[in-house]
This record gives structure tokens, sequence and C-alpha cells, in this order.
């Protein structure tokens, strides 16, 4: 009988240890995140299993080409994972899916962006973004439900940043979707 009394209190001395050890990893550290749909094709496939990085951006700023996972502003219930396109301050403007962006000092930036799939060549707009706003886009842009349509991302919407993808396994790394665009 003392054996399975002794056993009991270790098997919750465990579980006592891991909520406390996991919880506030999960909740302050990093978050796992399965992305689903079409949006971030060929750099995301639904399925992919990613580990976001919830830390950094409570140290620092987020940059232009980071692969965020964000609350849809309009659903905060609902997460989304984008890329950022325009920075705080910025003008963003797309003219027949050519972006180019103003940036906070006038200088104009038009960047090749060799991971997007496919261009809307159609898609005009104009978007200048407030001092804690993000532009951001989906790499299959025709299949992304982003900044296009729905207006600019609050910097408190912005949840983290994809740092691990996990799965699939042939396609395992750090820092999935790095690209580099000036800043």
């Amino acid at each position: 009988m003392q054996f399975i009394g002794s056993a009991f209190k270790e098997i919750v001395t465990f579980i006592v240890l891991a909520v406390v050890i996991v919880v506030p990893i999960r909740v302050f550290v990093a978050q796992p995140f399965v992305v689903e749909g079409a949006s971030m094709h060929p750099t995301f496939e639904s399925g992919d299993y990613l580990i976001v990085d919830q830390l950094s951006y409570r140290f620092n700023d987020p940059k232009r080409g980071d692969v965020i996972v964000f609350r849809y502003p309009n659903k905060p219930s609902v997460f989304y994972i984008k890329r950022i396109v325009g920075l705080p301050g910025e003008t963003v403007n797309i003219e027949r899916g050519i972006v180019t962006i103003t940036r906070t000092d006038g200088t104009t930036l038009t960047f090749d962006e060799t991971y997007v799939v496919a261009e809307d060549a159609t898609y005009n707009q104009t978007t200048s973004l407030g001092p804690e706003q993000y532009f951001v886009m989906g790499d299959n842009r025709p299949k992304s439900s982003d900044s296009r349509s729905w207006g600019a991302l609050p910097r408190e919407d912005i949840m983290g940043r994809a740092i691990f993808r996990l799965l699939p396994p042939g396609d395992m790394g750090v820092l999935p979707g790095s690209v580099t665009i000036p800043q």
C-alpha cells in the first residue's frame, strides 16, 4: 500500500512540474501552429507544423519579410500566417501586382518577390500605415485574404514569427520562409 502512495505522489509531482514548466513556455515563449489553406503556397502548405516565437517581438520590432502568425483583426479567435511587406509609417503601393514601398524617409523601395507564386496583375491599391500598423500579404497572392482586403494589421494582433518548421520532416528547418528583403 505504501508503494501505491509513493508512486501516486511521484506522478502528481511530475504532472505539477510539467505544468509549471510547459504552460509558461507555451503562453509566453513559443506556440505550435498548423498551417491551413493555400495563401502561403509554395512557402508553406496546409498541414505544415510550425513553432511560433512569441518572445522576440517583445524586445525587437517585426521586420519586412518576416513570416508572422497573428490574430485576424476582424475575428480575433482566428489566426493567420502571412509575410510582412509594409512597416509602420510607410506607404504601400501596389500597381498591377508590383509592390512599391515609400519609406518614412521618403525613399522608395521596389523589391524582387521571387517567393511569390502568382501575382495578381490586375490589382491596384495604395495604403498608408499608422505608427503601430503593418501591411501583410500571403505568398500566393490570388489565394490570400490579407491587408489588401481587410486593411492594416495592428501590432497588438501579432502573436509572433515562424521560427521552426517541424513537419513535414523533409522541410524541417529554422526560420522557414526567410527571405532577404531590404529594410
